[in-house]
């Protein structure tokens, strides 16, 4: 005998987020979007409706979803050395921290498992510099976003991640990005490093000016501080150049010469596998000798043969030049929405696949003011298939592979276009 289905069985996408309800701890605002697989620039969702990914899973999937080579290096890989703890050498970690050094300058590298961890050997990293001395303090910009972790959120300019983690862990300050003279009077004795982002992210796509980045070299060749630079999400060409400060100071003749004393790298450096890393100047590369520091799962052969593979294909298909490219197509696209909506886009800012829509902090066609208008943009683009990530109350980040085509960012233009026309309407 047979009966029929009952009415009340869950859609599959109900299935799944009833887990994450009842059994993941609820750390995350989730969207109602229940992802199945992905492809290239797309994604599917569990009822097979597609969508154009727009925020590179926060700027990590630096070549899209699946790309053939790195799903073939996954396999070759798993299949001969999946795990080799750092007891012990393998030919992968040397090579990938040769192919860093190589575009950065001379130093060495540690490898971690996340931006986060990254940071946080960039502060032991400090700490270790100033001990002698009896420096600690590190000087970081409001609006800045380090991680996590209890040294990360202290680092982080943004009071919203403190809160509920008192006391904070003691040892940074903080001023307003891009503010010189602030850095300048906040340096004490005590202090031992300043740390920025090349473009802040989580801040709301500010990018640092070139006439500040030079001051802050200064600064700290002049007090003898280390400056440490988190280029976890503006980092690997996502900009155009390896690092965000090289497309910030291209313009400049003696740009060239600058650089940072210590850089954070994840997110895109494994593409998708969880990976991060640190890079120390030749001074500075052997402070953190044997014993004080260290990672069980960072720099193996997974991670690293995915993270080459990575830089390979970039370098052999021009993928920096391409994220220059289509950085500018796609910025001066949404200067021209910006002039036909300008009651909903205040502005246009970033650089490269790196670009934040500023939209006005209240927009009164959306009907809801008292939520963010970031969600709700966000939201009506999901909606009209199109992903996107929001940073804070009224920024709307593109972050998408660097592989992007032209008729994608064609195809995202016009989504946006036809989103905003339907406020009005």
């Amino acid at each position: 005998m047979t009966t029929s289905e009952p009415a009340s069985v869950s859609s599959p996408a109900e299935t799944i987020q009833s887990l994450f309800e009842h059994h993941v701890v609820p750390t995350y605002g989730r969207f109602p979007l229940t992802l199945d697989r992905g492809k290239g620039s797309y994604v599917w969702d569990v009822d097979g409706r597609r969508y154009l990914d727009m925020g590179g899973g926060i700027a990590v999937n630096v070549l899209g979803h699946a790309h053939p080579e790195l799903v073939k290096t996954l396999s070759e890989q798993a299949g001969t050395l999946m795990h080799c703890c750092n007891l012990y050498y393998h030919q992968g970690q040397g090579e990938l921290a040769k192919q860093i050094v190589d575009r950065i300058g001379p130093g060495k590298c540690f490898f971690s498992n996340s931006g986060a961890e990254a940071n946080e050997g960039l502060f032991k990293l400090a700490r270790k510099f100033g001990c002698e001395e009896g420096r600690f303090e590190i000087i970081t910009c409001q609006q800045s976003f380090h991680g996590r972790t209890m040294a990360g959120i202290a680092a982080t300019g943004q009071d919203k991640v403190k809160q509920g983690f008192e006391p904070i862990m003691p040892g940074f300050r903080h001023v307003p990005f891009n503010d010189l003279a602030a850095m300048k009077s906040a340096i004490s004795p005590a202090t031992v490093a300043i740390m920025i982002e090349g473009v802040q992210g989580e801040g709301g796509i500010q990018p640092a000016s070139s006439e500040y980045l030079k001051g802050l070299r200064a600064l700290c060749d002049e007090h003898r501080l280390l400056l440490l630079w988190d280029g976890v999400q503006c980092g690997h060409y996502r900009t155009g150049n390896f690092q965000s400060y090289a497309s910030i100071l291209k313009d400049h003749e003696d740009g060239e010469a600058f650089l940072p004393d210590a850089i954070s790298l994840a997110k895109s450096i494994g593409g998708g596998f969880p990976m991060g890393a640190f890079w120390v100047r030749e001074p500075y590369q052997d402070l953190l000798g044997p014993g004080s520091h260290g990672t069980t799962f960072g720099g193996s052969p997974l991670a690293c043969s995915v993270a080459l593979k990575i830089l390979e294909v970039i370098e052999r298909d021009s993928l920096d030049q391409n994220a220059a490219r289509m950085g500018g197509m796609l910025t001066k696209g949404l200067q021209v929405l910006a002039a036909k909506f300008p009651d909903y886009i205040q502005e246009i800012r970033g650089m490269g696949l790196m670009i934040g829509i500023v939209f006005k902090p209240e927009i009164a066609d959306l009907g809801n003011t008292a939520r963010p208008v970031s969600l709700q943009i966000v939201e009506r683009l999901h909606a009209n298939g199109m992903l996107t990530i929001p940073s804070g109350a009224h920024v709307v980040r593109f972050l998408p592979a660097l592989n992007i085509s032209a008729a994608e960012v064609e195809e995202a233009l016009s989504i946006l276009n036809s989103t905003l026309e339907s406020i009005t309407s």
